[in-house]
């Protein structure tokens, strides 16, 4: 496991080590001590898997604090463009994105400190995500902020994608900096 930083304070990138042989591969995806020694020490709750059809695109989603959830996501098959905005009103990089393509032949994974607005676009036909959350799921404490909002500027690459009627119906991110009562 290779921890790698980005731009943006406390998003990694990590870099799965894949073995090899005649019979197929084999990926460690989490080990708790190596995640510790590395300083990412986190009690996840919940894993989620989703399987998406190519030019699926689901986020930007992100649950209020208290409820705000760490994430540690990767993909089992296929491939995807994993997007990720700092909804962190003090953070030095507020309203800043990274995007990175995360696939079943990297094994890369991204890990997603709470504060930040998540979302993905499947590039195959048969895309499975994985991911650990730190906190449970709350209908009533998650947020979307429209996936295309002109002010984040993010170039997903795909002119239609299949957006659910709740990720199309998203808050602005104008609508974000203005409210106090939701907050990453």
């Amino acid at each position: 496991m290779k921890k790698t930083s980005t731009h943006i304070d406390g998003l990694y990138v990590i870099e799965n080590t894949c073995f090899k042989d005649l019979r197929g591969e084999f990926v460690e995806f989490w080990n708790h001590e190596k995640f510790k020694k590395e300083h990412l020490k986190i009690n996840f709750f919940q894993d989620n898997i989703s399987k998406s059809k190519k030019h699926v695109l689901r986020g930007l989603h992100f649950q209020n604090k208290p409820h705000g959830q760490t994430k540690y996501v990767s993909v089992i098959k296929g491939k995807v463009l994993d997007v990720v905005v700092d909804i962190r009103k003090e953070s030095t990089t507020f309203g800043k994105h990274f995007e990175i393509e995360l696939s079943e032949k990297t094994h890369y994974a991204l890990w997603i400190p709470s504060g930040f607005a998540h979302g993905f676009l499947a590039l195959e036909e048969e895309s499975i995500f994985t991911y650990k959350c730190s906190g449970a799921y709350s209908p009533k404490h998650e947020h979307v902020i429209k996936w295309d909002d002109p002010e984040l500027g993010i170039k997903w690459g795909v002119k239609n994608p299949i957006v659910s009627e709740k990720d199309n119906n998203g808050i602005s991110f104008k609508q974000y900096k203005a409210s106090n009562s939701i907050n990453g």
